[in-house]
């Protein structure tokens, strides 16, 4: 990442508020979601929908509800250089309560190890797989910026983005 690159990301991490910080992280986690729990790729859309509404009681308990039907997902993944776990930790992190401080420090953490596991699964250090992401992140805060109706593409990059680390990590394992 270039340093321009990742402090325009600061940013934007920075200048968010509530909704684009729940929307920051809760993308990162979708995009990164298919390395944990490959067949839960819809487990997050409530997570999604009480973003849309401004969080409240709905974030608390789409979270919650999340969270137990993730339980113990990507347990027995092993060798895959600690990623299964940076990814359970960005679940774990999720906030409970919809609230600035907690929703930045997890979008920060969640963009952090976003970037970190594409790094892991990219051929060299800032390679095409890092810097789609990068590229996926200023996109979700910009699209989030103009209100709930960004949401919509916020969740269409996150798709997109974990179906292109689902494929890189498949690729992957077949020659392997």
């Amino acid at each position: 990442m270039t340093s321009s690159t990742g402090r325009g990301l600061r940013e934007r991490i920075d200048g968010a508020d509530e909704r684009g910080l729940a929307a920051a992280g809760l993308a990162c986690l979708d995009r990164c979601l298919p390395l944990l729990a490959p067949e839960r790729a819809e487990v997050l859309r409530p997570v999604w929908a009480a973003v849309a509404r401004g969080g409240g009681g709905a974030w608390t308990e789409s979270v919650a509800k999340a969270r137990v039907e993730l339980e113990g997902a990507g347990g027995e993944a092993a060798g895959d250089g600690g990623v299964v776990a940076m990814v359970r930790a960005m679940l774990d992190g999720v906030p409970a309560d919809w609230a600035e401080a907690p929703l930045r420090a997890w979008a920060e953490r969640c963009s952090t190890v976003a970037l970190a596991v594409h790094r892991l699964h990219d051929v060299t250090d800032d390679g095409p797989l890092h810097a789609g992401e990068l590229r996926r992140q200023l996109a979700v805060l910009d699209s989030v910026a103009h209100g709930p109706t960004g949401l919509r593409r916020a969740r269409e990059l996150s798709v997109e983005g974990g179906r292109v680390l689902r494929a890189v990590v498949s690729r992957r394992a077949r020659t392997a």
